[in-house]
């Protein structure tokens, strides 16, 4: 699967400057993803670019041997008329029941399958929001923030059964954490600020790739995230 973007420019209605000016960037999958930069460098913008929710101004998007994309954000809210299992259930295909249930023990959220979407944390929700995207089909799911309000612990517990689960599916992981992009991405995909006419390029440094039962050490890990901070910042920072 890979994504390209040709020449993208977008602007939003009545903004002063673009987002994008001549964007060409491209990833190609399977794999697990990340796109990283500050507040404002117009990451969920790419995101909702490529899930179809934005057209290009110019340019184009082209998405080869995707069937599905997915995207999903941590604003996201589920139906409140019933419970969370029953949403959860009547989502998910009777092939992927025990995917379901797996998902439910590994992410520590089967206890709430009672409870009502709006009675939980934003933790909880957050959890609840990405299963109920992966039991779902998909070649490529964009995860905006999914598990923001998510302790660290946890976080990594989810990305790791995650990569298992999905060996073959692309995941494109947008988060404002370098630490958790730098261990478990096979590429981070920086945006900066690189002026008030907006951002044109992204920056790619190669991640750790972490998985179960692995452990990246630490020099290598702060190197990484000293990169993507400097790279982010919009200082020059060679591929590593």
């Amino acid at each position: 699967m890979q994504i390209a973007c040709r020449n993208l420019h977008y602007t939003y209605p009545e903004a002063d400057f673009p987002v994008f000016r001549n964007l060409n960037w491209s990833i190609e999958g399977p794999g697990f993803f990340s796109l990283f930069g500050l507040s404002g460098t117009g990451k969920s913008t790419l995101a909702r670019l490529i899930s179809g929710e934005l057209s290009p101004v110019k340019g184009h998007i082209d998405i080869q041997n995707a069937g599905r994309v997915l995207y999903a954000h941590n604003t996201e809210r589920i139906p409140g008329w019933d419970t969370v299992g029953t949403h959860l259930r009547s989502v998910t295909q009777a092939t992927k029941t025990s995917l379901l249930t797996n998902i439910l023990k590994d992410y520590g959220i089967a206890a709430y399958m009672k409870s009502r979407f709006s009675g939980l944390s934003m933790g909880q929700k957050n959890r609840i929001n990405l299963a109920r995207y992966l039991v779902q089909e998909f070649d490529l799911l964009i995860a905006d923030e999914v598990l923001a309000n998510v302790d660290e612990p946890t976080r990594n517990q989810i990305i790791e059964r995650l990569k298992t689960l999905f060996p073959q599916k692309t995941f494109l992981y947008i988060s404002h954490n370098a630490l958790e992009v730098a261990r478990f991405s096979r590429t981070i995909h920086v945006l900066s600020h690189e002026s008030t006419a907006g951002t044109n390029r992204i920056h790619k440094i190669d991640g750790l790739d972490q998985e179960e039962g692995t452990e990246a050490p630490e020099e290598l890990v702060q190197e990484r995230v000293y990169a993507i901070l400097r790279s982010a910042a919009g200082n020059s920072e060679p591929r590593l």
